[in-house]
C-alpha cells in the first residue's frame, strides 16, 4: 500500500471509529473533590453528553497535588477516548510551579476544548482607604509593604494574577495564602488583611451585602450584567481569567477528539446550559482542539515568567 493509500486507509479507520464512538461507558476525571463550580459544570456536561451518546458518562474524582493527580490519571489512561479529564488553569501553571510532575503536559496530554473562562475579581475590606484600582496603586506606592492580599493558595491563578498586576503596575503588596477562599474571606472581613483576589462569583454575595467592596475584575471585559470596572481600564491589555477545559491522553485518535469537542460544543451552545454556566461565574468558550492547545502553550509561557520573576513555589 502506498503512503497516500495507507494514510487514506488510516483516515477512514479513524473516521469510522469516531462515528461508532463511544462503544461503552465514558469516564470524565475531575481533579477536585466533589463540590464547587468545576464539579457542577463537569456533571452538567456529563449528563448532556450521556443523553447524546446513549452511553453512561461517569464523573470520577481524583483530587490532590494542585490537580496533578487527576491529570496524571488521564495521561496514563488508554488513548481510546473513553477516559478524558477536566483541567483548570493549574494545568498551564504546574509545569513551572511543580518541578517533578509525573507526566509531560504537552507530550502526554492532548487538548479537546476550552470549556469556559472563569472571571476573577479583586475586592477590599469596606474601610480600606481606596475605592478604585488607581487609588489602590497610588496608596500602595505611598505606603510600601503595608498592603496585604489574600488568595485561596500559593500558585493559584488568583495569586499569579495579583503578582502580574503588581509587576505591570509597579507597586507592591504582601501575599497571604490560605487553604481555600473561605478563610481568606474571613480574614478580609475581620480586617486582618486588606485585599482578596478570588473568583468573581465567590466574592459577589459579600460585595452585594456591603461586607467587601469591588475594586476591579481581572477579565478582558466587564462581567455581563454588572458595572464593575476591569483592571484593563487602568492598565490597557491586562487580563487574567481562570480556564476550564477537557484533555485526553495523547495518542487518542484525532477524529475521536474532534467528536468529543463537537458534541461538547453542541452541549455548551444550548441556552439552558449557557445560562447554568454563566450562573457559576463563567463565560462559555467551546474552542477547537488546536485553539485550546495553542492557548495552553501561551499560558504556560506567560505564567512561567511570572513564577520565575516572583520566586513563587508550590505549597
Amino acid at each position: 500500500m502506498t503512503g497516500a493509500l495507507l494514510a487514506a486507509g488510516l483516515g477512514g479507520t479513524s473516521e469510522a471509529a469516531a462515528q461508532a464512538y463511544p462503544k461503552g461507558p465514558v469516564k470524565i476525571i475531575i481533579p477536585f473533590a466533589p463540590g464547587g463550580p468545576t464539579d457542577t459544570v463537569g456533571r452538567l456536561i456529563a449528563q448532556k453528553l450521556q443523553d447524546i451518546w446513549g452511553q453512561p458518562v461517569i464523573v470520577d474524582y481524583k483530587p490532590g497535588a494542585g490537580t496533578a493527580i487527576g491529570a496524571d490519571f488521564v495521561a496514563k489512561s488508554p488513548a481510546d477516548g473513553l477516559t478524558f479529564g477536566m483541567v483548570n488553569s493549574s494545568f498551564a501553571v504546574n509545569p513551572s510551579l511543580r518541578k517533578s510532575l509525573p507526566y509531560d503536559t504537552l507530550k502526554d496530554l492532548a487538548g479537546i476544548t476550552q470549556i469556559a473562562n472563569l472571571q476573577l475579581a479583586m475586592v477590599a475590606r469596606p474601610d480600606a482607604p481606596f475605592n478604585t484600582l488607581p487609588e489602590l496603586i497610588a496608596y500602595a506606592k505611598k505606603n510600601p509593604g503595608k498592603l496585604t492580599y489574600g488568595t485561596p493558595g500559593a500558585g493559584s491563578t488568583t495569586h499569579l494574577g495579583a503578582e502580574l498586576l503588581k509587576r505591570e503596575a509597579g507597586f507592591d503588596m504582601l501575599h497571604s495564602p490560605f487553604k481555600g477562599s473561605a478563610p481568606a474571606h474571613t480574614e478580609l472581613m475581620g480586617g486582618r488583611i486588606d485585599i482578596v483576589v478570588d473568583p468573581f462569583l465567590s466574592v459577589l454575595p459579600y460585595v452585594k451585602a456591603g461586607r467587601m467592596k469591588m475594586i476591579a475584575t481581572l477579565g478582558d471585559r466587564r462581567v455581563p450584567g454588572f458595572d464593575y470596572p476591569t483592571v484593563a481600564e487602568t492598565i490597557p491589555g491586562f487580563h487574567v481569567n481562570a480556564l476550564l477545559g477537557f484533555v485526553a491522553p495523547r495518542g487518542t485518535p484525532a477524529a475521536i477528539i474532534q467528536k468529543i469537542q463537537a458534541d461538547t460544543e453542541k452541549v455548551l451552545r444550548q441556552p439552558d446550559m449557557r445560562k447554568r454556566i454563566e450562573e457559576q461565574g463563567m463565560e462559555v468558550v467551546a474552542s477547537k482542539p488546536e485553539q485550546f492547545e495553542a492557548f495552553v502553550q501561551a499560558e504556560m509561557k506567560r505564567w512561567a515568567r511570572v513564577i520565575e520573576d516572583a520566586g513563587i513555589q508550590a505549597e
